[in-house]
């Protein structure tokens, strides 16, 4: 009997989705900071055993749109509710579990198994954490809740138990060698804007996005040219900074994490260009592959 699923992991920005993805799936899927808004793909992750295929899936945070390319995050996170098989609704211990409500009742609505995990249970205490269960016991009723702490790697055997209780009977969808749905140069994307999230603050980390425009790959080495797009000329000075030395040290972090990643001598070469609007542009965030169909 082989067993396969797509177990899908939503919830609101900042709650641990991505570092739970990270743990789950046993490689650096997505990139985790502090900063909220991290994600703005949905990523899949691959988990492959002789009897099992897991296929997590991570989603941008819900929140409330107020341009374009927050809409089209909201879809992906939307069309995670469609397509899967379990249901991880991650929320944490500090947040307010009436928020994003519209969301919150279309996963009341699933039929499928929705696991309400509760995360970084380490900030919290044996009290606090049980009126947080009885709190998110009535919003979602039908839910099996689980307490968990992804950072420290804390209840989640229990959860990935769990998971390969709730599959359904089906054959792989992937390849059983496959890691993920992404190609190489959307993670060599993600890795820097991951750097621009860590070095900039402000509104730069999410006027910005990335494009790799040339991935030239060897036994022992890769060629990257790679693109950051800013909206104004100000942020562009800003990315840059004083005689080049911000965008030297993105090149450099980044760098050193693709080397990490792909296990080859990485020669980045990184660009800065300014394309007005494209947060607001159709055209623009297609381009970037923001198709959440």
């Amino acid at each position: 009997m082989h067993k396969a699923g797509f177990v899908n992991i939503v919830g609101n920005p900042n709650v641990g989705k991505s570092t739970l993805m990270n743990q789950l799936v046993g490689e650096r899927i997505s990139i985790a900071t502090f900063k909220a808004q991290t994600t703005r793909h949905r990523i899949m992750g691959i988990v492959n055993t002789d009897d099992t295929q897991i296929v997590f899936s991570d989603t941008p945070g819900v929140l409330k749109p107020n341009y374009k390319m927050q809409e089209m995050m909201l879809a992906f996170s939307e069309s995670a509710l469609a397509d899967a098989d379990v249901l991880l609704y991650v929320t944490d211990v500090v947040e307010n579990a009436e928020k994003n409500l519209d969301f919150l009742e279309k996963v009341r609505k699933m039929t499928i198994p929705v696991l309400l995990l509760i995360n970084k249970i380490d900030e919290s205490n044996q009290k606090e954490l049980g009126s947080i269960v009885e709190k998110w016991h009535a919003l979602l009723p039908n839910a099996e809740i689980l307490p968990i702490s992804a950072k420290n790697n804390f209840g989640t055997d229990i959860l990935m138990k769990r998971i390969k209780e709730l599959l359904p009977e089906s054959p792989a969808y992937f390849d059983k060698d496959q890691l993920t749905d992404k190609p190489a140069k959307f993670f060599v994307s993600e890795i820097i804007r991951e750097k621009i999230l860590r070095y900039y603050d402000k509104e730069i980390p999410y006027s910005v996005e990335v494009a790799v425009e040339r991935f030239k790959e060897d036994e022992k080495k890769i060629h990257i040219n790679a693109v950051i797009y800013v909206e104004r000329d100000s942020q562009k000075g800003i990315v840059i900074g004083h005689q080049g030395v911000a965008l030297k040290k993105v090149s450099t972090e980044a760098r050193k994490a693709l080397e990490k990643f792909f296990d080859k001598t990485i020669f980045l070469e990184i660009f800065v260009k300014v394309d007005k609007d494209w947060r607001s542009s159709q055209r623009e965030l297609t381009n970037f592959g923001y198709n959440p169909e």
